[in-house]
């Protein structure tokens, strides 16, 4: 074992969502680093093209592929059974606040009791989302980092996931600060590369018939899939991090406005219309008192507190990451941007 390590290449560990779209990348990281005792939980409904395909010709590691439900707390007993450290993606993305809270909180909490029964845990990692910031105290241009306040206005936000991270990174503390948990909470910014094909909310909406360009020049949050996943493993093995919150961004960040631009130059091209911040802020507040006096009749859908969150544009640093983890990008912006661009191309290919 590394002497900043906690675990060492044969203890167990456990992926929760190991065959979404970050958890297949940790996974293989992890194989990359010598990790080569796995347990992959998955949903027995859920695709498992991405963790086989990785899978082929790792004979040296032993990987055991456990099919539940974390609703179930029989499920999450056998799934912590003898685990050094967890890291937990598994997440639902549900639309409605009662499904968010379900799959994402009552999970947590299922998985986080079956540590207790077993106590051999050195730490989860939680993987959370930069949704649960929020930015309403912030200048545009202001600094947004693990500091900074959290949402605590969902229903005006209007957002149920959101709500659901930001409740499951709260159990993960209560369990930490009640019953001694060792934990890490990760919150990714948007995560792009091969796998997905759209572009993030954050550049804009594709809404009423056409695509509404939002972000302007802001500054996006973005970190390639691959740079994503080794700050999670990561978090999950350096020594002298408990309880540390670490935010994901990738250095070099592109402006919305380029990230449009090579996305209509690479993938495909498309008519967009440019609505400046304060004009879209207004609009927002409209439809806010639209929807009241309409007594929720149209579903504040688009509010204040989601433009923010979203396009008001803040700066995004990763220092933190670097000087307590020491990660660093692997993939650079410009290598990132081609893999997802050529997915992206020949996914949209395909389907013509």
């Amino acid at each position: 074992m590394s002497a900043n390590q906690i675990v060492t290449p044969h203890d167990l560990i456990l992926v929760t969502g190991a065959n979404g779209f970050i958890g297949s990348r940790v996974v293989r990281t992890l194989l990359d680093r010598g990790f080569h005792n796995l347990r992959c939980f998955v949903r027995p409904s859920g695709n498992m093209t991405r963790l086989r395909d990785l899978l082929v010709d790792r004979k040296d590691a032993r990987i055991e592929i456990v099919h539940g439900n974390l609703l179930s707390r029989e499920d999450c007993e056998k799934a912590a059974d003898g685990i050094a450290v967890i890291y937990h993606l598994a997440a639902g993305i549900e639309k409605t606040f009662p499904g968010s809270f379900m799959n994402s909180v009552v999970t947590t909490r299922n998985l986080l009791e079956a540590v207790l029964k077993k106590g051999c845990l050195k730490r989860i990692v939680n993987v959370s989302s930069f949704a649960v910031y929020s930015n309403m105290n912030i200048p545009r241009g202001g600094v947004l980092d693990e500091s900074c306040e959290l949402e605590s206005r969902f229903m005006e936000r209007f957002e149920a996931y959101a709500f659901g991270k930001a409740k499951q990174d709260e159990i993960v503390q209560e369990y930490g600060r009640k019953h001694g948990i060792p934990y890490v909470i990760v919150r990714p910014g948007a995560v792009f590369g091969p796998g997905k094909i759209g572009l993030t909310g954050r550049v804009g909406i594709d809404t009423f018939g056409f695509f509404i360009h939002l972000g302007g020049s802001n500054r996006l949050p973005l970190t390639y899939v691959d740079n994503c996943a080794e700050a999670i493993v990561l978090a999950g093995i350096v020594e002298g991090v408990e309880g540390e919150v670490f935010n994901v961004v990738d250095d070099g960040m592109p402006t919305s406005r380029e990230f449009l631009k090579m996305y209509k130059k690479r993938v495909r091209s498309f008519r967009s219309i440019f609505i400046p911040y304060s004009l879209f802020y207004g609009l927002c507040v409209l439809w806010e008192k639209y929807s009241r006096w309409s007594e929720g009749q149209l579903p504040p859908a688009f509010n204040r507190r989601r433009c923010a969150a979203e396009w008001k544009g803040n700066r995004y640093p990763n220092e933190k990451l670097k000087r307590l983890l020491g990660w660093k990008p692997k993939v650079s912006y410009d290598e990132g941007v081609r893999r997802f661009s050529d997915f992206a191309r020949t996914q949209k290919e395909n389907t013509t």
